[in-house]
C-alpha cells in the first residue's frame, strides 16, 4: 500500500511553517554531534525557519544526523538537503522519512536527491540516468509498506537542477530543494512548478566588502569544489555561463552570480532576488574558511533576514 499519504502538509502549508529564510549548514556533516547540537540550537532562537543540511559519502548518515538537530530543538524545520537516493534503498528511505517525522511532531523535511557520480560510484554504485532512477525510486516509495507508528505524513522535496527533474518533483513531490543556483534559475523554476509547489533554494553568502578578498574566498573555500562536479556545470551553461567562466575557479561574474557578498543589505537584496523570482524559502549557506559554520555571519544576518 502507497505511504504517499494525502493527508500530507500541503506544499503551501509546508512553505508557511518553515518561512521566507533558512540556513543551509555544509559543515555540520564533519563537526562534533555536541556542535552540530548547539549550532540548531542557535539557529532556531535565532529564528530562521528551517536547519538544512547534506550528505557526502564520508560525513554523517542523513536520518542519524537530522535525529541529532530535531532532538536538540523544539520548534525548528530540519531538513536533508540532500537524502542521497543510492545510500540506501526505497524501503529504508520511506521507514526513516516516516520515523523521524513521527517522532519530531512533523518537523522533519525530506529532501531527496540523485546527487553526483563522485558521490555514488564511491559507494560502489554505477551513476547512471539520474531522473530515471529518480522515478523509479519514488515509485518504489510509494509501494513501500511501513508498519511503525504513523503520525503526520513525510513531506519529501527533490533536488533538482534541469527543468525535466523540476518537473518530475512538482508531479511527484511537494516541491523543489535547488543548489548552487541563481535567481534566474529559480524564475525557470517557478515557471516549470506553477504556483502551488514548493521552491527552496540554498544561497550561499559571504559578509565580506571587499572585492578581491570576498572572491578569493569564495573560489577557495566554495566553487572550486563544485565547478568539478558535472552537474552543476551543465546546470550553469543552461543559464548562459560558458568555459571562460569555469576556469581559474570561476569568473568574477560567475562568483558574483552564485555567491551574495556584500554587507548585510547587499545579502538582504539578493535573497529578496529569489523570492521575487518564485521562491517560498530560501535556505542561506555561509562561506566561512577551513569548513568553519559561519555562526557569526549568521548571527549579524538574522535583522536584517528575518526583519528583528
Amino acid at each position: 500500500m502507497a505511504q504517499q499519504d494525502t493527508t500530507a502538509p500541503g506544499p503551501r502549508e509546508v512553505a508557511a511553517r518553515i518561512g521566507r529564510v533558512g540556513v543551509w549548514h555544509g559543515g555540520l556533516g564533519r563537526a562534533s554531534a555536541a556542535v552540530a547540537r548547539e549550532s540548531a540550537v542557535e539557529v532556531e532562537r535565532l529564528g530562521y525557519g528551517a536547519l538544512w543540511f547534506g550528505e557526502a559519502q564520508a560525513t554523517k548518515e542523513a536520518f542519524a544526523h537530522a535525529g541529532l538537530l530535531l532532538a536538540a530543538t523544539e520548534r525548528l524545520t530540519v531538513a536533508t538537503g540532500i537524502a542521497n537516493i543510492w545510500a540506501r534503498d526505497a524501503t529504508a528511505m520511506n521507514a526513516g522519512a516516516h520515523t523521524l517525522t513521527e517522532a519530531y511532531d512533523g518537523r522533519f523535511l525530506l529532501g531527496l536527491g540523485a546527487s553526483h557520480a563522485r558521490q555514488v560510484n564511491g559507494r560502489g554504485h554505477a551513476y547512471a540516468k539520474p531522473l530515471a532512477a529518480m522515478r523509479s525510486y519514488l515509485a518504489a516509495m510509494d509501494e513501500a509498506t511501513y508498519e511503525g507508528p504513523v503520525g503526520t505524513p513525510p513531506v519529501r522535496v527533490l533536488a533538482a537542477l534541469g527543468p525535466k527533474m523540476v518537473e518530475l518533483a512538482g508531479e511527484r513531490a511537494a516541491g523543489v530543494h535547488s543548489y548552487f543556483v541563481t535567481p534566474e534559475h529559480t524564475a525557470g523554476a517557478r515557471e516549470i512548478l506553477g504556483a502551488t509547489p514548493l521552491l527552496a533554494p540554498e544561497q550561499a553568502v559571504l559578509l565580506e566588502t571587499d572585492p578581491a578578498t570576498a572572491r578569493a574566498l569564495i573560489r577557495e573555500h566554495h566553487l572550486g569544489f563544485y565547478l568539478a562536479l558535472p552537474n552543476y556545470v551543465n546546470s550553469l551553461r543552461r543559464l548562459g555561463f560558458g568555459d571562460d567562466d569555469f576556469t581559474g575557479g570561476g569568473s568574477d561574474r560567475l562568483v558574483d552570480a552564485l555567491v551574495a557578498w556584500g554587507d548585510a543589505d547587499a545579502i538582504r537584496r539578493r535573497v529578496r532576488e529569489h523570492l521575487d523570482a518564485g521562491a517560498d524559502h530560501v535556505a542561506i549557506q555561509p562561506i566561512a574558511p577551513h569548513r568553519g559554520l559561519g555562526a557569526d555571519q549568521l548571527r549579524e544576518l538574522a535583522p536584517a533576514l528575518l526583519g528583528h
